[in-house]
């Protein structure tokens, strides 16, 4: 598993994508960033730490919402389109270690675009109020969790079709419905909502943001995360015994 994690790292590397996505990330949080500060600074009579950390983390959220999509786009997509899967088959490695490899490595790249945002709370420690380091951990840590899911949704998405484009594209979709549909409760109902909201990626993510953590919804992510890398083992192992490529 390790010489896949290697490879899929040398593979984002080699090529301008991580590049892209990591700097795009930054500057787009970068950019809300002070934003949310000149907002904050101007209204007045707000806690600008806690109020201003609360929309940053929304903010980095719909961010990875847009860019995730394109790390797990070639995955297993471009290997299939560069006929390299079936080669990978000929290594002594389980569907699952091939999984679980290519996963790693995108979370790896996430946490490279992760990091260099502690500089915006220590900004804002250093220029006006401390961030509470219990708010803090709780933020990144669900960043990381609901990153990590969007990653084994995107890793599924990758290993049934060939095309990268299409792969983003449905991603991006699919993680867009988990966001929308706890939106509306007059066209679903209140009971409807109630049901939904318990599988929405986003609302799983409020209790995070306000500086918490919720057993439940830290359970719920990495369930989310492991049921769609099973499901992707189980996709990689049909395609292998039917012999589709």
């Amino acid at each position: 598993m390790i010489a896949i994690i290697r490879k899929e790292l040398v593979s984002y590397f080699s090529s301008l994508l991580a590049y892209m996505v990591i700097t795009l990330f930054l500057a787009v949080t970068g950019f809300y960033f002070y934003s949310n500060l000149s907002f904050f600074l101007l209204s007045g009579g707000f806690d600008v730490a806690r109020g201003l950390w609360q929309f940053q983390l929304h903010d980095m959220r719909q961010i990875m919402l847009t860019l995730l999509p394109l790390l797990t786009m070639r995955l297993f997509a471009e290997e299939r389109r560069l006929g390299t899967l079936e080669l990978l088959w000929t290594y002594p490695l389980r569907d699952v270690q091939i999984v679980l490899g290519k996963y790693v490595a995108s979370l790896l790249v996430l946490l490279l675009m992760l990091a260099p945002t502690l500089i915006f709370p220590a900004l804002l420690t250093q220029t006006h109020a401390p961030v509470a380091i219990g708010a803090l951990l709780a933020g990144y840590l669900g960043l990381f969790l609901l990153g990590a899911a969007f990653l084994a949704c995107g890793i599924l998405i990758s290993a049934l079709t060939d095309s990268q484009v299409l792969a983003a594209a449905v991603t991006f979709s699919l993680l867009l419905l988990f966001w929308v549909m706890t939106w509306n409760e007059a066209a679903v109902g209140a009971p409807a909502l109630s049901v939904l909201s318990k599988f929405s990626l986003f609302d799983r993510f409020y209790v995070f943001s306000r500086g918490g953590i919720d057993s439940r919804d830290v359970t719920f992510l990495v369930l989310f995360s492991g049921v769609f890398l099973a499901w992707t083992v189980l996709a990689l192992g049909s395609r292998r015994w039917r012999g589709v490529k």
